[in-house]
């Protein structure tokens, strides 16, 4: 890592604890709507074909509730898949989702497939995060876990953010791993990032 990288690393240390004080200051009583709303905002705006399979999460700590975007999904009979975190320094393992399949513990709170499910590479990619900027540089937890499973796909899938409005920070620096958003969807709407 040269001296410039490690700087920028170090500054998104910084945004980092920013971002999480930012989520956490949504008010409780504001998430469960803004879950539901978020899921309307992306089954109104995001384009989406029958066949497509959409990688989702298991929301942890603050995150924007997206349980109810994974339940509508799932009843339309949409493809969804699940991230499981097979090692710290692997990509994620992307699991399909079979209706009637049960959901186990994989870690960090969350809950994914079997491992006897379906591994898949995504049309669509929502994706979890600190912090995002006007130019869809997204913040993560740092630990880089989307960025190789990203950089392992055999095709790029749409990224879509998935977030509180008042994540949005003023600039993220952005790092040569770093893959841009295409759209955002938070409770006040859809952004487009005509860079990504």
């Amino acid at each position: 890592m040269t001296d410039t990288e490690a700087q920028l690393e170090d500054h998104k240390a910084t945004l980092r604890q920013e971002a999480l004080a930012r989520r956490l200051a949504v008010p409780q009583a504001d998430r469960a709507d803004a879950g539901k709303i978020a899921a309307d905002v992306f089954l109104e705006g995001v384009p989406l074909q029958k066949d497509q399979v959409v990688a989702l999460y298991w929301p942890i700590r603050d995150e924007i509730d997206c349980k109810p975007l994974l339940t509508r999904l799932m009843d339309s009979g949409q493809k969804v898949a699940l991230p499981v975190v097979l090692d710290e320094n692997e990509p994620l393992e992307l699991r399909l989702w079979e209706d009637g399949q049960a959901l186990y513990p994989s870690g960090f709170g969350t809950l994914a497939p079997a491992d006897s499910a379906p591994v898949v590479d995504p049309d669509i990619v929502v994706i979890p995060l600190l912090a995002f900027d006007k130019l869809g540089t997204r913040l993560g937890y740092g630990k880089g876990y989307y960025d190789r499973t990203l950089a392992a796909l055999c095709k790029k899938p749409l990224l879509v953010g998935y977030a509180f409005s008042a994540q949005e920070l003023d600039f993220i620096p952005r790092l040569a791993h770093d893959l841009p958003l295409d759209l955002l969807v938070t409770e006040n709407g859809l952004r487009r990032f005509e860079d990504a």
